[in-house]
């Protein structure tokens, strides 16, 4: 006898187990997405920068190494820490450049409204701004650098001491053609190593800041000796008045 078998029919595919159709491409999402992920990215490297140079001194900068390029040989560049510089040379750094460094957090509103007062004749850089500029930046006039320079310089004065602030700036700054940080310097002008200068050598240094390619601290025109006098007074009188206390 012949058996017969049942066909059992197929259950149909549930909605969920069909292939779905492709989601369509939104680009204006698509790009907001990468934007936000490369600047999550850039802050958190920027951060980690800043993080990183409050304990690990900067080997170099890009300002140096455009300079050895030019000049077609090595800088002159010794670090060397705060506590083996003059305190006279560090006091006069502050009342030459950023008389008011202990009492603002980065930007001296203050002469920021006297430099547009003045029409923008007059510089408002603080010490902090231009350890941004030569430590993590370049050096040009441009809305790009100034915007990163005014976002990571609030950074750096909540992360790092003022004290150490004030050590890499001493340490970055351009004291002469290819001749970076007062340990150089003292020696290129004096012969001295930085924790040997004087108040009038120190102030001498200070004086040059601005333009030290143009200018000598060991053979000082009568505009650096005028200038120099200036710091020198400036140096004890913010000693006296509690002005170099953050730093000291």
């Amino acid at each position: 006898m012949a058996t017969t078998r049942k066909t059992i029919p197929k259950k149909p595919l549930r909605e969920d187990a069909r292939s779905t159709p492709r989601r369509r491409f939104r680009p204006v999402r698509w790009m907001l997405r990468w934007v936000f992920r490369l600047t999550f990215v850039a802050v958190s490297l920027v951060v980690m920068m800043v993080l990183l140079y409050k304990v690990v001194n900067p080997p170099t900068t890009i300002y140096m190494v455009s300079e050895a390029r030019r000049l077609g040989a090595e800088v002159t560049h010794t670090w060397v820490r705060a506590d083996d510089i003059a305190p006279v040379m560090l006091r006069s750094v502050v009342a030459a450049e950023d008389a008011n460094y202990c009492n603002h957090w980065g930007f001296d509103m203050g002469a920021i409204r006297d430099a547009i007062e003045a029409g923008g004749n007059r510089g408002a850089s603080t010490i902090s701004q231009q350890v941004v500029k030569n430590t993590f930046l370049w050096h040009g006039r441009n809305y790009t650098r100034k915007a990163l320079e005014a976002l990571i310089t609030p950074l750096m004065e909540a992360l790092w001491s003022k004290r150490r602030i004030l050590e890499v700036y001493l340490n970055v700054a351009e004291f002469d053609e290819g001749v970076f940080g007062v340990a150089a310097a003292s020696q290129h002008y004096f012969g001295l190593g930085p924790g040997a200068l004087n108040a009038t050598q120190a102030a001498r240094l200070a004086a040059i800041l601005p333009d030290p390619k143009d200018r000598s601290a060991s053979r000082p025109s009568k505009y650096v000796q005028r200038r120099a006098a200036g710091i020198r007074d400036g140096a004890a009188t913010i000693a006296r008045d509690g002005r170099a206390a953050c730093f000291e």
